[in-house]
């Protein structure tokens, strides 16, 4: 059996008779068939002929099956974003009467949809803290169904034991469900600490240069068959364009992401320090309070960092304003170093009791460290904070 990273870089789906060296693309919404057999064999599951692109196609296949090999899982399936691939994982296994488990700093679209749709369907929801376990088993109620987390959250960089959480799931017979778009496959799989599915948003380090929307859901065969079912008729397919593109971008992942993680490593160790800086946190750094689970489950602390500056939202919005180099853009994992001051951004649709019972502060600052010079973003960086 080969390396993940190697079948990140060797699975290739389908060739045309050209027998290409990479992948084509297949733009195509249907696939014809011979005779009228093939078709009836295609439509009843009898084969693994492609039949329409919302639901099967070979670059969304590649990509895929990418994934799956990354994350050591045994199936998966693609979507459209990121945020489609965690609607779909809550609405295929939660019903009318069921409780959801929720680690409480997670991102703000995924905030929302738990706390303004979910009860709309008869789906409650509890939160914990991600940093304090003790409140994790005591929220488990009698219909509880799903956990579901971040870890390292978004923004703050908590972190959440998953083989804890992982005996409380089994315990209760409840499907564990974790967000794993900070950390990616090459720096953490949650599978090995028993997650029943992982979730990504494609759009951020997968692709790794800001170009398309995607995401993904892996794990167990029969649950993601499950989604396979709830996707193919409710449509949030992955265009095959966009999984062409992600498909190659998985090749490079594992190289880029020791850059990625190197350089905010850096950034960390310089900044921790700064004046104007009144707390900061890198879960490779022995300050991040919860820095024995990063080194236990994490093969590098990834590329985020995060900082609370001194003086608040105005020192904030300040420190964005002074910036001559990074980008201020609603993203992250861009081979281009990106700040955002989440407060009035991501998280600005909660109130500020959410989010400061999430860790986010008015003067919380996330820095997507990029591939440049790791010399030029520290200079960008310290010139802003004045």
């Amino acid at each position: 059996m080969k390396h993940p990273i190697t079948e990140a870089i060797r699975i290739q789906t389908e060739r045309t008779n050209q027998m290409e060296h990479s992948a084509p693309l297949f733009l195509t919404s249907s696939f014809c068939f011979d005779n009228a057999e093939e078709m009836r064999a295609a439509f009843a599951d009898e084969s693994d002929d492609n039949i329409y692109s919302r639901f099967s196609n070979p670059n969304v296949q590649e990509f895929t099956d990418k994934m799956v090999a990354l994350e050591g899982a045994e199936a998966g399936y693609a979507t459209a974003s990121g945020m489609s691939a965690v609607f779909a994982s809550f609405m295929t296994f939660l019903k009318k009467g069921d409780h959801l488990l929720v680690c409480n700093s997670i991102f703000g679209s995924t905030q929302t949809v738990i706390k303004k749709y979910l009860p709309n369907y008869g789906i409650g929801y509890t939160y914990v803290s991600a940093d304090k376990p003790e409140e994790w088993e005591a929220a488990v109620k009698p219909n509880t169904k799903m956990i579901y987390l971040e870890t390292p959250t978004n923004p703050g960089l908590a972190l959440v034991d998953l083989a804890f959480v992982n005996t409380i799931a089994k315990k209760y017979n409840l499907l564990l469900n974790v967000d794993n778009c900070f950390a990616t496959p090459v720096c953490q799989r949650p599978i090995d600490f028993g997650a029943d599915l992982v979730i990504h948003s494609a759009t951020k380090w997968l692709d790794g240069q800001g170009r398309v929307l995607g995401g993904v859901v892996v794990g167990k065969k029969e649950l993601i068959n499950d989604i396979y079912l709830f996707c193919r008729s409710t449509g949030p397919a992955l265009s095959p364009f966009n999984a062409w593109i992600l498909s190659k971008s998985l090749e490079t992942l594992d190289v880029r992401m020791e850059r990625h993680a190197s350089n905010a490593l850096k950034i960390a160790e310089t900044l921790q320090e700064h004046p104007a800086i009144a707390t900061l946190r890198y879960p490779f750094l022995p300050s991040h309070p919860q820095h024995h689970i990063a080194i236990k489950q994490m093969k590098n602390g990834g590329g985020i960092v995060c900082f609370d500056l001194k003086g608040g939202l105005e020192s904030g919005r300040k420190f964005l304003d002074r910036l001559q180099m990074l980008s201020l853009t609603a993203n992250l994992g861009d081979t281009r170093s990106i700040a955002s001051h989440p407060a009035s951004t991501t998280h600005a649709k909660l109130t500020e009791e959410e989010r400061l019972a999430t860790g986010i502060t008015p003067g919380l600052i996330r820095i997507s460290a990029g591939l440049e010079h790791v010399d030029d973003i520290l200079n960008d960086i310290v010139q802003a904070l004045g």
